[in-house]
């Protein structure tokens, strides 16, 4: 029984981690890139409004950088639970 309970709080914590980070992903590529994107023209960023650098190359590097927070938590995670490799 205390195996069960310890892999559904894994799964748990893991499904609860992807969840915010696809929230965190989609609030960058589609909230600043499409819906805040007027709200956004007035702050220039290398030479184009900030709304149109997300739309192109923000959402990319959030996700990268998501990838890797992932990876980070990810590792975190499996030794808290003692499943690491």
């Amino acid at each position: 029984m205390a195996d069960k309970s310890s892999s559904n709080a894994y799964w748990a914590a893991n499904i609860r981690l992807i969840r915010i980070l696809l929230v965190i992903w989609a609030v960058a590529s589609f909230g600043c890139g499409i819906l805040l994107r007027p709200m956004l023209s007035g702050i220039g960023v290398g030479g184009t409004d900030l709304g149109f650098w997300f739309a192109q190359q923000g959402s990319i590097l959030v996700f990268l950088v998501l990838i890797f927070v992932y990876a980070a938590r990810m590792n975190k995670l499996d030794r808290e639970h003692g499943v690491e490799e």
